[in-house]
């Protein structure tokens, strides 16, 4: 197509013309260069103010800081299990369920243990009954004993007089003065006493050897009765265990259990999670152990809770890392040594009039910050530091 005849053809100037018109056009380049100084200016700034805060806070508030997220929320669960068997008759508590220390969780089927506890207090009236028995034995056989000895006295009595006699009348009769035949019968009187004294006598060892025979009866007796004492014990408590209460306050937690559901001893029906005495366990590394003692105040973030702390404090430090109390600890004197930096589990409490304190639940995952700068009393740092949840 023909430029010259088409009205929309470009239009060409000549290159003189676009040299003038370049060279009478004001620069640019002086503005942008103004414009990059100031921001490089800024920037200088900015980073050196960015530095300068980092150095301050380091200086007043890092360096005495201990972090770590390896830190859980812990509390001492208790596991609820029955000491008896049965069927369960009785469930007082529902998932969740705050209870109280001593409150009755449930009941295991009370009625066979009732029975033993009936025919334990039968056997222990019938062994108390059979000591009584064997002590009225011993009484009355000690009354037997004392009647022999005061027999025994009246023989020897009328031995006595029967020789006296008989030492009189055969005086009597070598004189002339008596019958030879009353002399005889004194004599023979002498015999028969001493006969009854034999008598009496011999009744007096038997006596003495039943009262042996009765002792030993009634130390059997009472043995029965403590064997049967123990018994009785023993039923009560296996009545008592029938009802399961709870041992500490908390919160009802996997509960297994329904009426009607025969339970054996020892399994695990439901637990009991103290949350008002929960603590937090933070494993931290041994270099950072350095400064940190009880008492010191912690900061602990929950990632339920976005930007509230949960006020804390130090409360241990373990005796030992973790390792220590592992089933299978490391042997380092054997094959390859490689140093690992250890991790020293340390409790901390949590300050329970902190609002959020009863919202922890144990598992959570928390992240634990504690202050270490022991020139500032520990109540001033907890407030300075951790401000309150309002």
């Amino acid at each position: 197509m023909n430029m010259a005849t088409n009205p929309r053809a470009l239009k060409v100037e000549p290159v003189a013309d676009v040299l003038v018109k370049a060279a009478s056009a004001p620069s640019t380049a002086p503005r942008w260069r103004s414009l990059k100084i100031g921001l490089m200016v800024a920037a200088t700034c900015a980073a050196l103010g960015g530095f300068g805060y980092a150095g301050y806070e380091y200086w007043t508030l890092w360096r005495f800081e201990a972090s770590t997220d390896d830190a859980y929320v812990q509390a001492d669960i208790v596991t609820i299990a029955p000491q008896v068997a049965g069927h369960l008759v009785t469930v007082n508590v529902i998932d969740n369920q705050p209870v109280k220390q001593g409150d009755l969780l449930a009941v295991v089927d009370p009625r066979e243990y009732q029975a033993a506890v009936d025919q334990a207090e039968a056997d222990v009236a019938e062994a108390k009954a059979a000591i009584d028995d064997h002590q009225a034995q011993l009484d009355e056989q000690q009354a037997l004993i004392d009647e022999a000895k005061a027999q025994i006295v009246a023989d020897e009595a009328n031995e006595t007089f029967a020789r006296q006699n008989n030492q009189r009348f055969m005086k009597l009769a070598q004189d002339g003065y008596g019958p030879v035949e009353t002399a005889e019968q004194t004599t023979a009187q002498i015999s028969q006493a001493q006969a009854q004294v034999a008598r009496d006598t011999a009744a007096l060892d038997a006596a003495q050897k039943q009262v042996a025979t009765l002792t030993a009866e009634l130390a059997e007796a009472k043995a029965t009765l403590g064997h049967n004492q123990a018994a009785l014990d023993t039923a009560k408590l296996n009545l008592g265990y029938t009802e399961l209460r709870a041992p500490v306050d908390g919160v009802i937690g996997a509960r297994m259990l329904r009426v009607g559901q025969y339970v054996e001893p020892g399994t695990a029906l439901l637990a009991v999670v103290p949350l008002q005495a929960a603590y937090v366990v933070a494993n931290y590394k041994e270099t950072q152990l350095t400064d940190v003692k009880p008492n010191q105040p912690v900061a602990i973030s929950v990632d339920t809770f976005p930007g509230l702390n949960v006020r804390g404090f130090v409360s241990s430090l373990a005796p030992a890392s973790g390792q220590e109390f592992a089933l299978l600890p490391p042997d380092n004197a054997t094959g390859n040594f490689t140093k690992i930096v250890q991790r020293i589990p340390v409790r901390i409490d949590i300050d329970r009039t902190d609002p959020l304190a009863d919202q922890l639940r144990p598992g959570m995952s928390v992240e634990t910050t504690i202050r270490t700068d022991d020139t500032v009393p520990v109540d001033v740092r907890r407030a300075a530091y951790i401000p309150p949840n309002e």
